[in-house]
């Protein structure tokens, strides 16, 4: 019978990654593999210690950030996010999702803490990458596959976001991603700190996550994996290297998808939200903020609008929520969430399980590649 390793190794044989990592804790009991190498030319095997670019497994750590705050009554979710991003206070919205970008309307509402965090602010991406007013989020914004050094600060970026229309208004539907980088710097903003070192003291230091970042410092690049993607013809064609863009700090702390990290340190994340926040002796997080963290908000209306996104999952704060076994993987109540350079991270409450998977290869696409559905196959029956 396949293991988890042979799971792996089926397709780094295959050449689609060089290489993957993955993990499956049940309780205390942990399954790892480590399979293939760091990079195409075999520079290093890969290890569980790893370093990995976890793209959009970032949004439920900064959303976990974001109801740090509510738990301690420094914001709460019905606030107006204007009070501390004034560029959001009054925002246009195009008129409908496929009008011209300068063809507006006024908000009937203002966009609120639990519109970021249930990514229904009316800004980021829907199924429908053609629509007029997308453009701008990837020309202005820099957004579409990451690439820290080339985005700008924290204030520019947020007053470019504000002359970008919103899709919709807020609240009334579901949008991808933007909505977490606003989480970020709504954070800042709110405690007066950059957003690395807040998650640092808050979350970083208590879990014992020593190697989350959004860089890799020096002496841990030997353990910093290559990035690819596939080309036109086929073929895997580097994207950055190990010291590339992820080598020094960037301008903008990603709250979307700028964190870097290891199994070890997303699976403690993990714990703690199945420990409904809770890390030994010490409180991270309230019960039932873990619980609206990891529910469903969306109707069955707005999952099936967000298209392959979603591929019929709900979402609930900074990651998805499965909502009925559409798939032999489906666990109702699972979350977490998957990054766009080949990383996906899930806990799942009825069972105590924390799944991990990362490889370093590019997503194609919104839809989920082979190497993720063989790997949440494998975890839902092993």
């Amino acid at each position: 019978m396949a293991d988890l390793n042979d799971t792996l190794s089926r397709h780094v044989g295959m050449g689609s990654v060089p290489g993957a990592v993955g993990l499956i804790a049940r309780g205390e009991s942990v399954e790892v593999a480590a399979v293939g190498t760091v990079d195409l030319e075999g520079t290093a095997p890969m290890a569980r210690d790893s370093l990995f670019r976890l793209a959009s497994i970032t949004k439920p750590v900064v959303a976990a950030a974001v109801m740090m705050l509510v738990d301690e009554g420094r914001i709460a979710l019905a606030d107006p996010v204007g009070e501390w991003l004034p560029e959001l206070a009054s925002p246009h919205v195009v008129r409908t999702p496929a009008s011209p970008a300068d063809d507006v309307v006024p908000p009937v509402r203002p966009i609120t803490v639990e519109h970021l965090l249930g990514s229904r602010s009316g800004h980021g991406f829907p199924s429908d990458f053609s629509l007029p007013a997308v453009a701008p989020l990837v020309s202005e914004l820099k957004q579409g596959p990451p690439q820290p050094q080339l985005v700008p600060p924290p204030d520019e970026w947020t007053a470019r976001l504000s002359r970008i229309p919103l899709l919709h208004q807020p609240g009334d539907g579901w949008l991808y991603n933007i909505s977490s980088d606003i989480q970020g710097v709504l954070i800042a903003r709110v405690t007066g700190r950059p957003l690395g070192e807040f998650l640092s003291e808050r979350i970083f230091e208590p879990l014992g996550m020593v190697d989350t970042a959004f860089a890799v410092p020096a002496d841990k690049l030997h353990r910093f994996t290559c990035y690819y993607r596939t080309g036109p013809g086929g073929g895997l064609h580097l994207a950055d290297a190990a010291d590339g863009q992820w080598s020094s700090p960037p301008a903008f702390p990603s709250g979307a998808g700028g964190l870097v990290s290891t199994l070890d340190d997303w699976l403690a994340f993990g714990r703690m939200l199945l420990a409904e926040g809770a890390v030994g002796d010490q409180r991270l997080l309230r019960a039932e903020s873990v619980r609206q963290m990891t529910t469903n908000h969306l109707t069955r209306a707005e999952r099936e609008a967000a298209g392959l996104f979603l591929e019929g999952m709900g979402w609930g704060f900074g990651g998805s929520v499965d909502v009925e076994p559409v798939e032999p993987w489906s666990v109702p109540g699972r979350y977490g969430w998957v990054g766009g350079t080949g990383t996906t991270a899930h806990i799942t409450p009825s069972t105590d399980t924390v799944t991990l998977m990362f490889s370093q290869v590019e997503m194609s696409g919104p839809s989920f590649p082979a190497l993720m559905r063989d790997f949440w196959e494998y975890a839902a029956g092993a």
